[in-house]
């Protein structure tokens, strides 16, 4: 039995896995739906709890695996990372194949988060729009002030890993989004695909500096201002969509030349078959948080 349940929690870390590869689509909204998000906050807490490793310290290595909830992070772990193995290479395939679409399916999933985000703040004052206004003009600069191409040096790549994990325990924030932000999305994507084993520990050595240094910061953050801190990370999300814009960067992404300009001139009879096809791709991608959100809701 004690198996069979080690089986689901792999299964449930596969979806939240795959979430957490997909721009906008946040691994903590994953595990809110499949009623594990708690179990993951009580052991991380455990896991950043001194008085819990020093079982471990003493040698009571049973007693200490129990404490930390390591058979569930075990299982977690395998399911996650599974899942980002096996889609990594679909998505370095559509981002090299049809990058247009595959640019504006992440538009799609990322600007319907952000409008269930801005549903789920009640009664807004003036010092919300204020708190707003911050993260959008944050996240704008953010985008637009960092050159193209950020480094590739692992320094920066742990970096990524540590400001990536403390996004990816929450709700309706994507860890990937903030990769993506910081220029290292593909690059992290094309690492998994090539298994450059180098990279990978170093991103994730990253993740486990970052979530033991921030996750308790945030957590003490969310708990004494939550909504202020909620309206500038939706804020952030705002100001950076100008980075996931499918015609952001035409030549790079192949774009057909009059595509940015039919859409910026609002010409939409002119405007190429590419225009239309993306248009449906961010459709599906709204509709794919929009399920997920009412499976979410339903859940709960």
């Amino acid at each position: 039995m004690q198996a069979l349940r080690h089986v689901y929690t792999a299964l449930k870390g596969f979806l939240m896995g795959a979430a957490n590869v997909v721009p906008g689509v946040s691994g903590g909204t994953m595990a809110l739906i499949t009623g594990i998000y708690t179990d993951i906050v009580d052991a991380l807490n455990a896991v950043m709890t001194p008085s819990v490793w020093k079982l471990l310290f003493k040698g009571r290595i049973r007693e200490f695996w129990s404490a930390v909830h390591g058979g569930f992070l075990l299982a977690l772990g395998i399911g996650i990372v599974a899942s980002v193995f096996t889609l990594a290479k679909l998505i370095e395939y559509t981002l090299a194949q049809a990058p247009i679409q595959t640019w504006s399916f992440f538009f799609g999933l990322i600007v319907a988060s952000a409008v269930y985000m801005l549903a789920e703040i009640k009664g807004w004052r003036w010092q919300d729009a204020l708190f707003t206004a911050v993260g959008i003009a944050l996240g704008v600069s953010v985008c637009t002030l960092s050159p193209a191409q950020t480094p590739d040096a692992l320094w920066f790549i742990f970096i990524c890993g540590a400001v990536a994990i403390c996004t990816m325990i929450l709700p309706g924030i994507s860890g990937s989004f903030i990769l993506l932000v910081m220029g290292k999305y593909d690059y992290m994507m094309a690492a998994v695909s090539a298994l450059d084993w180098g990279t990978l520990a170093v991103f994730a050595v990253g993740c486990v500096v970052g979530l033991l240094a921030f996750a308790k910061a945030l957590h003490w953050l969310l708990g004494r201002w939550e909504r202020q801190t909620m309206l500038v990370l939706l804020g952030f999300v705002l100001g950076s969509l100008v980075k996931v814009w499918p015609w952001a960067n035409v030549p790079a992404t192949g774009a057909p030349a009059g595509a940015a300009l039919a859409i910026s001139e609002g010409a939409a009879l002119a405007a190429p078959a590419g225009v239309w096809t993306a248009v449906l791709w961010m459709a599906v991608g709204a509709v794919t948080v929009v399920i997920i959100e009412l499976i979410a809701n339903k859940k709960q």
